[in-house]
């Protein structure tokens, strides 16, 4: 027989997932997501919350009946409820009321007692989540503070896994390693393994580090110092306090990102790509992309995922409540250019500068279509030439079938890109026949009238 002795040893060896559609091999680096939502706990944080208790068994900190106490967004928290049940451990966890509802019910689940505590208050506040967890750990006999911000066995964890298998999957060939910073053990653990590793081997790894506006991280990394932190939406990474767990020196840049983008990112890389993840993991990835353009094609970015998007189903995968918090207006409700050109062949049919008006429109006719665009050198604008412009100009004389198509093409007009709403597109068709998408200077997709029925009819809009 095949099997494991108990859930907990099912943490690790989590796969690279290779992104398709939300990457342009042309023009980016390959982006590879380290699945750790696949955890049996759903989160990253699994890997930490066991490699603590075991950690803490070893040092004779454990008997049967302690109380496990941790501060914790709420991942850190089901790694730990997980490893209490298997264990025979009690647990009591304080979490800031930002987090999701789904969380909260996901450690009651396991068995977990949840102390609830106000986001806006300072790290240093006596109610603050952090505080009130030291002082329950204080007052319940025979009671632990894990301390998932100061405890070693935290980075240890992914020094001695999560690195191992990064360096393993790549063939050791990695180039950059994107991951958020929480409490930093991920990206300081794995980080250092993969630096060392290539050093060993005579090369550089870059570690970038995404983080939310509002958190210090940054501030503190490239001036030692930091502005008043903010509060963000954003659950589970940044923070408005240093931690012990953190290892700039492993580090090579951080770089902010909004709320609004996490989020929009997180729902893409579902609807995409079918990877559904919450929104610290949609923080990490949209500056992996924004590596990605920067290193271009024939590098190798890894990505770490943070958790499963189940227990952000109220939150940023509810439209509702990204409309409250601005983050998703009307317009973006029908979908965008993106979300259509997945229903759409994006195939783009052009017409050659040296082409007569005659064969145009007998090519047109052949491929049922009603416009193209004029192949460009580098430095030339684009043209477009419309079956109603062929019609114009034969019919006033003003050309012949034998002219060249240059004589009735018109400069490209109702531009849009990837990342805009269809309100928009639809506001092109009252002066426009077609929206025309253009990306990186290049032209992606015509989009027509029927396109976006086609398309608000197969998501069954009523």
């Amino acid at each position: 027989m095949k099997y494991a002795e108990t859930v907990l040893d099912l943490i690790g060896h989590t796969p690279l997932v290779k992104l398709q559609r939300m990457v342009d091999s042309a023009t980016m680096a390959s982006i590879y997501m380290k699945m750790e939502q696949l955890n049996p706990a759903g989160s990253l944080k699994d890997r930490m919350a066991v490699h603590m208790v075991r950690r803490a068994e070893e040092q004779g900190l454990l008997k049967p009946g302690t109380t496990l106490v941790e501060s914790t967004s709420g991942n850190t928290g089901l790694g730990l409820a997980m490893t209490a049940a298997v264990k025979g451990y009690r647990c009591i966890f304080t979490m800031p009321d930002k987090m999701s509802k789904e969380k909260i019910d996901m450690l009651k689940a396991y068995g977990a007692e949840v102390v609830i505590t106000r986001t806006d208050l300072d790290h240093d506040h006596p109610e603050s989540y952090v505080q009130v967890a030291k002082r329950i750990a204080r007052e319940t006999p025979g009671a632990v503070y894990t301390d998932q911000y100061y405890n070693q066995a935290n980075p240890e964890a992914h020094y001695l896994t999560t690195g191992p298998e990064i360096w393993e999957d790549t063939d050791g060939k990695i180039d950059c390693l994107v991951g958020s910073i929480g409490t930093g053990g991920s990206i300081s653990g794995a980080g250092k393994y993969l630096k060392e590793k290539a050093a060993e081997a005579g090369r550089e790894i870059r570690i970038v580090c995404p983080d939310p506006y509002g958190s210090i991280y940054k501030d503190m990394f490239e001036r030692g110092e930091h502005d008043e932190p903010s509060i963000y939406r954003v659950e589970g990474i940044g923070h408005d306090f240093m931690v012990g767990t953190l290892d700039f020196s492993v580090i090579d840049e951080i770089r902010n990102v909004s709320d609004k983008d996490s989020f929009r990112t997180a729902r893409r890389l579902a609807r995409e790509e079918g990877i559904f993840c919450g929104g610290s993991t949609g923080t990490v990835l949209f500056g992996a992309m924004q590596v990605a353009e920067e290193l271009g094609p024939g590098r190798i970015i890894v990505c770490i995922l943070c958790d499963s998007g189940d227990r952000y189903l109220s939150k940023c995968f509810d439209d509702d409540w990204m409309k409250d918090m601005g983050y998703l207006d009307d317009a973006h409700r029908l979908g965008t250019v993106r979300e259509l050109l997945r229903f759409k062949d994006g195939h783009v049919v052009y017409a050659s500068s040296d082409e007569t008006l005659a064969q145009i429109a007998h090519r047109m006719n052949e491929l049922g279509i009603s416009q193209m665009p004029i192949v460009r050198t580098r430095d030339e604008r684009y043209l477009m030439i419309h079956e109603a412009d062929l019609l114009q100009t034969l019919v006033t004389g003003e050309c012949t079938p034998d002219d060249s198509v240059l004589r009735a093409a018109k400069p490209l007009q109702g531009q849009v890109s990837m990342d805009d709403p269809l309100s928009k597109v639809q506001r092109i068709f009252d002066s426009d026949n077609v929206a025309v998408v253009v990306e990186k200077g290049a032209i992606t997709a015509i989009i027509s009238k029927i396109d976006i029925v086609e398309f608000l009819a197969a998501r069954r809009w009523h």
